[in-house]
């Protein structure tokens, strides 16, 4: 029992000190329900939303991840969204967001299934101006 709670106590050290914690969802809880429709959160000053399509949100199909940024000054005209599932290494999976319009951007990709059959993911925008926000959903088999 005193190997997880020195884990535990290094894992909880980690995150307090990650960026990502400075992005927090509008609305109740940390999981975003993307079946409904597009989550929102606050990153620093600004405001980032994320959507995926087709709904609802499966592993194995292609997916486009759309995300508005507001205000979206001083932004790449790319940026990389990271996909990975909390507490289990699943390999490298990113989508390359191409601004679109204003302050639109668009990809293109893939949740993979996992083996588990776990269904928790993470989106991370890759985005030191960002400070690089996670949107956490659950996938439908």
């Amino acid at each position: 029992m005193k190997g997880w709670s020195i884990a535990l106590t290094l894992l909880a050290s980690l995150l307090t000190h990650s960026n990502m914690l400075t992005a927090t969802l509008i609305g109740k809880g940390s999981e975003c329900n993307i079946h409904q429709g597009p989550c929102t959160i606050t990153s620093g000053n600004r405001t980032v939303t994320l959507n995926i399509e087709p709904k609802p949100v499966s592993a194995m199909k292609e997916l486009t991840f759309s995300m508005t940024v507001s205000p979206c000054d001083k932004l790449p005209d790319t940026l990389l969204l990271d996909l990975s599932m909390p507490g289990m290494m699943m390999g490298k999976n990113q989508v390359t967001l191409v601004k679109k319009s204003g302050c639109r951007y668009e990809g293109k990709g893939i949740i993979v299934r996992c083996m588990s059959g776990r269904t928790l993911w993470q989106v991370t925008i890759l985005s030191d101006e960002l400070k690089n926000p996670g949107f956490t959903f659950n996938v439908r088999e």
